[in-house]
């Protein structure tokens, strides 16, 4: 977010917030070696753990329906120290049919918000 501070017409100053929205894409390897470029749409939180909501960035997505993943974050350091964040599938079905529940939920009153705009 970037914070500018710009003069009124009276002089006086006023603080104007403008947010900027940047899209996030990571590359993961699939099972075959090919390279996939996801789009992630959203972060949340489940019991503690921080998730990630991402589709395929090939896809159209003036599509009606998206296909959707659900991913672990799970926070790594690498050799120089620096935090990087590792996506990791969810392995427990039942947990995954929850999360996917949450997800949809969460991008459903998202549409709505924009909707409403």
């Amino acid at each position: 977010m970037n914070d500018e501070l710009l003069h009124g017409q009276d002089g006086q100053e006023e603080d104007v917030i403008e947010e900027t929205y940047e899209e996030d894409y990571i590359e993961m390897t699939d099972e075959e070696g090919n390279t996939i470029l996801f789009k992630i749409i959203d972060y949340f939180f489940y019991n503690g753990e921080e998730y990630a909501i991402l589709t395929d960035s090939n896809e159209d997505e003036a599509a009606e329906a998206v296909d959707c993943y659900v991913m672990k974050i799970v926070l790594t350091t690498d050799e120089d120290g620096e935090e990087l964040e590792e996506f990791v599938p969810v392995e427990d079905q039942k947990l995954e049919a929850k999360l996917m529940e949450i997800a949809s939920m969460k991008l459903n009153d998202d549409e709505e918000a924009d909707d409403e705009d």
